[in-house]
């Protein structure tokens, strides 16, 4: 098996040329099309031809990673593949896992766990740490316990969630462990469900959280609406019984326009951490800041990196979400070749007042195995504005193609021989 690359290159304020690729080994055509620029257009006078020159960014932060999640652009990376302990934002790991069993059905939102007294012992309020004021005996639903485990970032939620799931906090964390490697984490180990200081086991990278969040999102947008954004908590009551109201962490949200959740994170070992995102006319960027000295400078390194992030960088819309780019050959299916097309639009995000010029490829490994299922990522489009690093957008199956018979074969052998 073989990877295909083929490109084609255009002024970026004018076209995106489309990449075809034959049933044949290698005929290429290539094909043009007009591209819708931004909503924020750039004026002719200030346009900036030729390679393009980085926004500078300084900042005392040893791990920052800001990413435009549409393009796949990294606007600014310091320490990006650096292991560091999460802290709380590991909670972001347990709510994805709590979320793709709800979603396949594996676990209800209704569902109830009662607070232990072993775990109440562990995780009440007076042994130090967040939480949501759990007492034992009380039950409380899944989705009472996630918005605990978000909006307060409760251990006691955190925990009760993996207890309630697995049995054992050991067990859950096999399972985000597990899930972790499915999705991409390539760096990430989990050793509790809560992120609380574990002897060292416990370790991220600011790129891996970046995945996480980006899956997050795309794959859950209608829960992460409805968990990440909280802006307070009501749970429990106070010794004069009083309810307890708990503010929501994230320095962003209700200060920085779009700011929509994740996690902020804190111990002696971590640091000051937040895991950002911020939507803002059809952007959304995503943020790592970690180790940082204090709250108040999380929060002031935070809403200074998402305001350069949309000050000084601008997207431009290239390919329309459901066009096809290519084709790719298949082996022993019941076609030749799969067309490949774009799930979402296809991005880049450049420097504002930049209009030079883009390299575009599709890459892909083929022939592809089958069967292939429609909607399933077979390739990706890779654009390259002159002077910056490539920008990936994924490409998937544009239908289905099942395991091909001897005359599926014969076929396809024939039509790839002559080129018919």
């Amino acid at each position: 098996m073989t990877a295909k690359t083929l490109s084609v290159a255009g002024p970026v304020a004018r076209r995106c040329a489309a990449v075809a690729l034959s049933g044949a080994i290698l005929a290429v055509a290539v094909p043009a099309f007009s591209a819708a620029v931004s909503a924020d257009p750039v004026a002719p006078a200030k346009a900036v031809a030729g390679p393009a020159s980085r926004p500078l960014y300084v900042t005392e932060a040893p791990i920052v990673m800001l990413k435009d999640m549409d393009s796949g652009a990294i606007l600014f990376s310091r320490g990006a593949d650096r292991r560091f302990a999460p802290a709380s934002m590991a909670k972001v790991m347990t709510a994805y896992v709590v979320l793709d069993m709800l979603k396949k059905g594996e676990l209800k939102r209704e569902q109830q766990f009662t607070m232990t007294e072993a775990l109440w012992q562990k995780w009440n309020g007076s042994n130090g740490g967040s939480t949501m004021f759990l007492r034992t005996g009380e039950k409380l639903s899944v989705n009472q316990l996630m918005k605990g485990l978000i909006t307060v970032s409760g251990n006691d939620a955190a925990a009760l969630l993996a207890h309630g799931i697995d049995g054992s906090e050991a067990a859950f964390v096999k399972r985000m462990n597990r899930v972790a490697a499915d999705i991409g984490m390539t760096s990430s180990r989990f050793g509790t469900a809560s992120g609380w200081p574990d002897g060292g086991v416990t370790k991220v990278s600011a790129a891996d959280l970046i995945v996480l969040a980006n899956r997050l999102i795309r794959d859950h947008p209608e829960d992460y609406a409805r968990y990440f954004s909280m802006p307070t908590l009501r749970h429990g009551k106070a010794p004069d019984g009083s309810a307890i109201v708990q503010r929501n962490r994230n320095p962003l949200l209700g200060r920085v326009e779009g700011a929509d959740g994740l996690k902020t994170g804190h111990t002696n070992e971590a640091g000051y951490c937040l895991l950002g995102s911020v939507v803002r006319d059809g952007r959304r960027l995503i943020m790592v800041v970690a180790g940082m000295p204090s709250e108040a400078a999380r929060a002031r390194e935070a809403e200074r990196l998402m305001r350069w992030g949309f000050e000084q960088w601008q997207g431009r819309d290239l390919v329309p979400a459901g066009r096809e780019v290519g084709q790719v050959d298949v082996n022993d299916g019941s076609a030749p070749a799969v067309g490949a097309e774009t799930g979402r639009k296809v991005r880049i995000t450049i420097p504002k007042g930049h209009s030079g010029r883009y390299r575009a490829v599709m890459q892909t490994q083929s022939p592809l195995a089958t069967p292939i299922a429609a909607g399933a990522p077979i390739a990706e489009l890779v654009v390259t504005p002159e002077g910056l690093p490539p920008q990936k957008t994924p490409l998937i199956a544009a239908n289905s193609v099942a395991k091909g018979n001897w005359w599926d074969r014969t076929q396809t052998g024939f039509q790839r021989l002559t080129g018919w």
